[in-house]
């Protein structure tokens, strides 16, 4: 499922416009600087709980040494953050059935 047809889907499922169905999820998931609800308040440091659903936090890799595959070097990797997201109880036992 893409963001059009989420968003479809969220039209149907709540009686909003196709239009407005979009913005809502856009204004949720968007990814660019400065938009979307969860990559905003994870910049920010903090984690986004939807009880039932799941838990979006950041977490941080710290520095490492790595070794080129192609040829066997060396290579320093850079320490950095990434998106972590842990399934809610009700959201992992629903998809483990």
């Amino acid at each position: 499922m893409n963001k059009k047809e989420l968003a479809a889907r969220l039209a149907k499922k709540t009686g909003l416009s196709q239009v407005k169905a979009m913005e809502a999820v856009n204004a949720i998931f968007d990814a660019a600087p400065g938009k979307g609800i969860i990559a905003t308040e994870l910049d920010a440091g903090h984690k986004v709980l939807i009880a039932g659903f799941g838990t979006f936090t950041t977490r941080k890799r710290a520095a490492r040494t790595g070794t080129n595959p192609a040829t066997g070097n060396k290579i320093k990797i850079e320490a950095k953050a990434y998106t972590h997201f842990k399934p809610g109880k009700t959201l992992r036992e629903r998809v483990s059935r």
